[in-house]
């Protein structure tokens, strides 16, 4: 049995829905803080059960039976998310699993400036000493398009800090390159990069917006510090802003420069581009 946390937020809840495309329902299991949330997959004869990363019990129970384990980033940025992974992976482990698999970021380390990259590294680091194989599904970039790009539409502008090449990706791309990782002949065993082949800039979004739009999008650079004001003045806390910062001085300092071809291979085609996720943006 395959059994997928997280299963009712938007990137796994994809992955159930490919993973349901691909074997029997019978052979998925999800684990998720509310099964009430799930009924939709029960129905469909998917077997729910509660788990939460913060009550390795019900862990345990929800992960019974588990062939593999597909185990979500935590996203409760109130809480020790290294040792809710922790608490994960031990009890995927403890359940009998023979592969754990951990959705990870492309560019995990401890050498950057962006906070998450050193949580999935961490995360990692427990999964490598697990003692069970384990594959981190390292996928780019794929943050809510709004925020990334700022309200364009309006303004005519896309006006955040200075940037560079990074690896942007749709999570419904991400969520069936899982299933096919979970599904596959071939087991990929530590990280895999699940990035497009060409990194993409927002230079490249503005360009975008400006052949669908039929107007004229600038790509506007704000000084850091500007940026951090503007957006405390818009009612952002600055700790959640100079987070966000830290997303841009870690992609333009080149920690995300690359490309990488596994994700293609993996779809069987090229992954949604930026001309397709901006289409989508403004309904085209």
């Amino acid at each position: 049995m395959i059994i997928v946390t997280g299963a009712t937020g938007v990137l796994n809840g994809h992955t159930v829905e490919h993973l349901l495309q691909r074997i029997p329902a019978a052979q998925i299991g999800v684990s998720v803080r509310d099964p009430s949330r799930a009924d939709h997959l029960a129905r469909r004869g998917v077997r729910v059960r509660r788990g939460s990363y913060d009550d390795p019990a019900a862990l345990r129970h929800s992960f019974a039976g588990a062939k593999q384990v597909l185990l979500i980033s935590s996203s409760d940025i109130g809480a020790d998310v290294v040792a809710q992974h922790r608490r994960a992976i031990d009890a995927a482990v403890a359940a009998g699993a023979e592969r754990i698999l951990y959705t990870s970021t492309f560019g995990a380390g401890f050498d950057t400036p962006y906070p998450p990259l050193t949580i999935h590294a961490a995360t990692e680091e427990h999964l490598a000493s697990s003692g069970v194989p384990w594959t981190a599904l390292r996928n780019g970039f794929y943050g809510d398009l709004g925020q990334l790009l700022g309200p364009w539409q309006s303004t005519g502008t896309i006006a955040k800090p200075a940037d560079g090449p990074f690896p942007w990706v749709d999570r419904r791309d991400a969520a069936e390159a899982a299933a096919a990782v979970l599904t596959g002949d071939v087991a990929f065993d530590g990280p895999v990069d699940l990035i497009p082949a060409s990194p993409v800039t927002l230079a490249d979004f503005a360009l975008a917006a400006s052949n669908l739009s039929g107007h004229h999008i600038e790509r506007s650079t704000v000084e850091d510090e500007t940026w951090v004001a503007e957006e405390v003045a818009t009612g952002v806390p600055e700790q959640a802003a100079r987070f966000a910062l830290s997303m841009f001085q870690a992609i333009r300092s080149g920690h995300f420069a690359h490309s990488g071809s596994t994700l293609t291979r993996l779809l069987g085609r090229p992954p949604r581009n930026v001309t397709d996720l901006i289409a989508e943006q403004i309904g085209r």
